[in-house]
């Protein structure tokens, strides 16, 4: 296979990556995440008019119908620019799980909406991702009881879908009789995280043709490789934002692009990075053609970006010195956001004790 992205996705690329240069510069950024808690209507429906809610949703139904590759390719350039918007959740692993598991009239109904940006879904998976404090969740028949308790994408959401721990999907409207959401505080203030509670609300059950399990814990996997890819832009981000400073800062009469140490920390972040670009584009051909290794390289490249990204984050900290810490440079919304990344729908170690049962080296 061919290691490049197509004609096609590069053009998607620039145009996603266009649009967020123009509508996030980095004060805006700093408005959303202070005024509006991580979502903003304007924006969500800026990036809803560039394709991003109908990405993943089949053409059947209103959207593009694209596949992992573009949507990695996205999820970089909103990682990339800080980007205040839920789509890993809201845009890829919601579509995918009704287009999926749901019957024909959900699909439906939701589908197009989705697409068209009417209808926003936030999700919660924690219940298969191993995720400490995960959702307790029981389903009896339609009715829905108990706490989701690591809602992604809640900014905005019209609806939530919840996986419990057998596979099984509920979904049910955010503002239904026994449903009160809220809102849970994290280190990332760039894309809001929630909860909800559940006393006995009326659920749409997806039980995919009665093989839940397979089909969510497939959903899960493509969250995490979209969280991954996230990474690898702010990742990105923050080499080049060093890369910048260190030809700009003078010290000592020169720039400190120019002392041996800075050079070797910037070639040092690029050369952990770069190999990383490559096992995101393989993640999703792998998942995307139904490899047979697909569910392994995610659980890799989920780990690998989690430990990398955190360390260039701390290394270009570094080149910026003490104006690295300060909010003048807003670093830290780079950095807060490959801190969250990492940990969300589980760690380096989970993800890397999964991959240990799959290669048969670890008791399941």
């Amino acid at each position: 296979m061919r290691f490049g992205l197509s004609d096609e996705q590069k053009m998607l690329d620039e145009s996603v990556r266009g649009y967020l240069t123009r509508a996030l510069p980095l004060d805006e950024v700093r408005r959303i995440t202070v005024e509006g808690g991580g979502f903003d209507v304007s924006l969500a429906r800026g990036l809803s008019e560039q394709g991003l809610s109908g990405l993943c949703v089949p053409e059947a139904h209103g959207g593009a119908g694209l596949g992992m590759v573009e949507a990695a390719v996205v999820a970089e350039a909103l990682g990339y620019a800080a980007a205040p918007y839920g789509f890993a959740g809201a845009c890829v692993m919601a579509p995918l799980a009704i287009a999926r598991a749901g019957d024909g009239g959900l699909q439906d109904e939701m589908l197009g909406a989705i697409a068209a940006g009417e209808r926003r879904v936030a999700v919660d998976f924690s219940a298969l991702a191993g995720t400490t404090g995960a959702a307790d969740l029981q389903l009896a028949g339609k009715t829905l009881s108990g706490r989701a308790t690591h809602l992604l994408d809640p900014g905005g959401a019209t609806d939530l879908l919840v996986a419990l721990a057998d596979g099984r999907m509920a979904l049910v409207a955010a503002d239904s009789a026994g449903v009160a959401p809220g809102l849970r505080k994290t280190i990332d203030r760039t894309r809001p995280f929630g909860e909800a509670s559940f006393e006995g609300a009326q659920a749409r059950v997806l039980d995919a043709a009665n093989e839940p399990l397979a089909v969510a814990s497939d959903i899960v996997g493509i969250g995490r490789l979209m969280i991954a890819a996230d990474s690898l832009g702010a990742g990105q981000r923050m080499i080049d934002q060093a890369v910048s400073y260190a030809l700009e800062r003078e010290q000592f009469g020169r720039k400190i692009g120019s002392f041996q140490a800075v050079k070797h920390m910037c070639a040092e972040m690029v050369a952990m990075l770069e190999p990383c670009r490559s096992l995101i584009w393989y993640a999703a051909y792998a998942q995307q053609h139904g490899t047979e290794d697909a569910p392994l390289v995610i659980r890799h490249a989920k780990a690998h970006l989690g430990e990398v990204t955190r360390e260039v984050s701390r290394m270009a900290t570094e080149v910026h010195g003490g104006m690295g810490f300060t909010d003048l440079l807003g670093l830290h919304f780079w950095y807060k956001r490959i801190t969250f990344d990492r940990q969300v729908l589980g760690g380096p170690e989970r993800c890397r004790s999964e991959a240990g049962v799959l290669q048969g080296w670890a008791a399941a």
